[in-house]
């Protein structure tokens, strides 16, 4: 994630944006929403502000507090994004999107996952460090009325990660029917910081997805010669043109890119500064003030926007004419909350404890991609690496010709990496916390440090979904040390 933006970053060239707008701040999305908030005969949605939907903290069903025991169920569903207009979708455990998990460090976790779908689907616990079995790739598939119970030890730190499925040749559909959801992560170190924590009033779960509508209100999953599906509104927690009433003091936004194929670049109106806290595996060793925060598909980080400096109480809406979110700043108390010089202690990223290397050329022509020249197939291993061996992966880019597809976020299942290099420089700061998605632009080099701490076979890929699903896979067989 770079401040200064690469050519070949994004892949449209219509922009309009996400917005955060805290009484004339505003947070910014670059994406290839058009400016007018959608195109003729698509349904443009009503210009009305709706309150936030704020995904429900699914209960934990069991009363050790050692363990954690959740059900979720991947179902049909209907919501109204286009006034008088009913939206086919899917969700887990409602309508669209999911709750939100919460799990401890240490604690053992069983997840019920049933399949009320018409459809096979799978679910994978995209950022969590769990074995191959309980990952939920493309090969733990759950058929219709059927359920799934992966059991495993949280052994990672504080983190903000995230679930959705994984099923061969149609992730990218069931993800954009409304399939996702969010995983928090605590530990000790966590609960000691000072930071906004009150889920829902200033600790919010932001996800961030463009869609098409047909003027009926369907969705229109329509994709291009690119391999992408442009979308023309902007989703917050499945929620268009939302407003969240908030206390004028720190608020935590714990963005993730959950869009198909859109990277979001985030600013601030009157170029001012945020704190950047965490990244995709957790904190950083200290706050990195920005100015911007651009984020691909699959892409998390965690920010804290501070508002006691506000004076009004009302916002504006300023992205190119295109609605976001906003803010009503509300006058509830002192704000006690602070974000420390320093957040954690990470291990260096040291190179020299690997003991191999390994390349991945990443490469997009249209609809179709490969890795390594190759294309997914689920009969082949295409590599092979022993439990808790540490590697150099190198991962570039390459130019394509005028069918290029663009850069290209690269997605490992299993682990948490370390981003060495970017061009053979040391990464920004904001890069140098743990990992499970890096973007790899067009012609970029990106050196990680990685090693995997379970057994069993994961996938790595392209996390543009349409890309994905067109082959843009391979598959990692972790073995006994």
């Amino acid at each position: 994630m770079k401040t200064i933006m690469n050519p070949w970053r994004h892949r449209h060239q219509i922009m309009a944006g996400l917005c955060l707008v805290l009484s004339g701040i505003l947070f910014s999305s670059c994406s290839l929403l058009p400016s007018n908030g959608g195109r003729p005969g698509d349904g443009v949605v009503s210009s009305e502000r709706n309150p936030l939907r704020i995904p429900e903290l699914l209960e934990d069903r069991n009363p050790d507090p050692n363990m954690a025991e959740y059900a979720l169920e991947a179902r049909e569903g209907e919501q109204e994004f286009i006034p008088g207009k009913l939206t086919k979708t899917f969700g887990y455990n409602g309508d669209y999107l999911g709750p939100v998990l919460r799990m401890r460090r240490g604690e053992q976790v069983s997840i019920q996952v049933s399949n009320a779908l018409t459809d096979d689907t799978t679910i994978h616990w995209h950022g969590l460090e769990v074995d191959g079995e309980q990952d939920g790739g493309p090969h733990q598939k759950i058929k219709p009325g059927d359920t799934w119970n992966p059991q495993f030890t949280v052994d990672q730190p504080a983190a903000t990660l995230w679930f959705h499925p994984h099923l061969a040749g149609t992730t990218a559909n069931q993800v954009y029917m409304g399939l996702a959801g969010l995983i928090y992560i605590e530990d000790e170190v966590s609960d000691g910081l000072n930071l906004p924590k009150e889920y829902g009033v200033n600790d919010l779960p932001v996800i961030v997805q463009d869609r098409n509508f047909k003027a009926d209100g369907s969705f229109a999953y329509e994709v291009s010669m690119m391999g992408v599906v442009p979308g023309n509104h902007l989703l917050i927690n499945g929620t268009e043109n939302p407003y969240v009433e908030v206390n004028q003091g720190k608020v935590r936004l714990r963005l993730l890119n959950a869009s198909n194929a859109d990277n979001y670049t985030f600013t601030l109106s009157d170029n001012l500064d945020f704190q950047q806290i965490a990244s995709d595996g957790g904190f950083l060793e200290k706050s990195v003030v920005r100015k911007a925060i651009e984020l691909s598909p699959g892409e998390r980080a965690e920010v804290v926007v501070d508002l006691s400096a506000v004076k009004e109480d009302k916002t504006y809406l300023l992205v190119e004419g295109y609605p976001g979110l906003e803010f009503r700043i509300l006058q509830l108390g002192k704000d006690t909350t602070e974000v420390p010089s320093q957040l954690v202690v990470l291990p260096k990223a040291d190179a020299t404890l690997s003991t191999g290397e390994r390349s991945f050329q990443l490469e997009g022509m249209g609809i179709q991609g490969t890795i390594n020249g190759k294309v997914y197939d689920p009969d082949r291993m295409d590599e092979t690496i022993p439990q808790g061996k540490t590697e150099i992966w190198t991962l570039t880019t390459t130019f394509g010709g005028m069918m290029q597809s663009g850069g290209h976020p690269f997605h490992v299942h299993g682990t948490q990496f370390r981003v060495l290099s970017r061009n053979g420089k040391e990464p920004p700061e904001e890069e140098r916390g743990y990992k499970d998605t890096v973007f790899v632009g067009v012609g970029e080099e990106v050196r990680i440090l990685i090693q995997f701490k379970h057994q069993g076979m994961y996938m790595y890929h392209c996390h543009i979904l349409e890309h994905e699903d067109y082959g843009m896979m391979g598959q990692i067989m972790v073995t006994a040390p």
